[in-house]
């Protein structure tokens, strides 16, 4: 049979001539039919560029860097772009945890405070109830981020400042204030500064998983090849998504991971083989939203959990308002999928494009009613 060789950011991927790739729900598509998925859905919507990889059978065996990386410069994407990861720092971030639970550094179910005792909340004797498992679970009680979700004016707490919304571990509330949290107790448990937290990182996480490009601090790397996000079209040119107080050289657990396609795909191919089963089991059930529905329908430790017609996934997606980002997995039959986008429209790609990666047999391209003007 013959086989075509294709070099990919320092990948070689095998693929034989006419071969089919793997959907999440296990359907057969074309390189061809996915090309023509990822390219339509980009024109429609209007997105810069993406960095995006399929796996199947716990290989990736499609990767696209595709677009431009500014809309004012028009310089291309390539396989070391870097983008921002959002939240799908947070898979990553929980797994190391977890492997410094295994480590004997914490434990899941110790609260935190008897750690690190954290100033910023110290107003509330009931944040001493705040375990590791309660952030990476998202039932901490915090706020997503204070700055944004400002407390009920009935509880008389002075803008900025952090507050809980609940009684810890009683109720599910996305939160990267609680990953901000624990992050610093890592710190603290590992006697490093909150800056010097991601050369950790490096040598325990991202190094032996083979993570070639991503970094949760600013660096020289960083600054060489990551793209510009967009907003209703135009260019951003912030270099670096940080919180008051915060700067580029700060650890960001729950949003700050620059990475590319590639390199996040050796982190999902370490998932689907994972046989440690604590980040896939249900931690929280979730609560149907405003029309009585659900999709996740429960949270792990940093993933959330989709029941399919087909199976199980396992999911996150990223938002960091001019860069957007999603992964999901089916453990069962090893497939996956990673995309990051540089604009503000990349959310509603990555879901119509999980929609496709999701649908049975039969399944047709998705095509968006948008039509990019000539």
């Amino acid at each position: 049979m013959k086989k075509i060789i294709v070099f990919l950011g320092g990948l070689c991927l095998f693929m034989a001539a006419g071969a089919q790739l793997k959907t999440l729900s296990g359907r057969h598509i074309s390189p061809q039919q996915l090309e023509q998925v990822l390219r339509h859905q980009m024109d429609s919507l209007h997105i810069p560029g993406i960095s995006f990889a399929l796996i199947n059978n716990g290989k990736v065996v499609f990767h696209r860097a595709m677009g431009i990386t500014n809309v004012d410069t028009k310089q291309k994407v390539n396989p070391q772009s870097i983008f921002e990861a959002a939240s799908l720092s947070k898979p990553v971030f929980a797994v190391w945890v977890l492997k410094m639970v295994d480590d004997g550094l914490l434990s899941l179910d110790t609260p935190l405070y008897k750690y690190f005792p954290y100033p910023d909340i110290e107003h509330d004797d009931r944040y001493k109830l705040i375990t590791a498992r309660m952030v990476l679970a998202h039932t901490s009680g915090f706020p997503n981020w204070r700055w944004f979700q400002p407390a009920d004016s009935s509880l008389d707490i002075p803008p900025a400042q952090l507050y809980l919304k609940f009684t810890p571990g009683t109720q599910f509330n996305y939160s990267g204030e609680g990953y901000l949290y624990l992050s610093r107790v890592i710190a603290h448990l590992n006697h490093v500064s909150i800056q010097q937290l991601d050369q950790l990182f490096q040598q325990q996480l991202a190094t032996p998983l083979h993570m070639r490009y991503a970094w949760f601090s600013w660096n020289a790397k960083i600054r060489g090849h990551k793209v510009t996000g967009h907003n209703a079209g135009k260019a951003n040119y912030r270099t670096w998504h940080v919180f008051p107080g915060q700067d580029s050289t700060w650890f960001g657990a729950a949003g700050g991971l620059n990475t590319e396609a590639l390199s996040y795909s050796q982190f999902i191919i370490h998932l689907i083989n994972l046989k440690d089963t604590r980040m896939f089991n249900v931690q929280v059930q979730l609560p149907t939203d405003d029309n009585g529905e659900k999709s996740d329908t429960a949270w792990g430790l940093g993933i959330a959990i989709r029941p399919m017609p087909f199976g199980t996934i396992y999911e996150h997606t990223g938002d960091n308002g001019d860069f957007k980002a999603g992964m999901a997995i089916n453990r069962k039959n090893k497939t996956g999928y990673v995309v990051f986008t540089n604009c503000d429209n990349g959310n509603i790609f990555n879901k119509q494009l999980r929609a496709y990666l999701s649908m049975g047999s039969g399944a047709s391209i998705i095509h968006s009613r948008k039509k990019r003007s000539k």
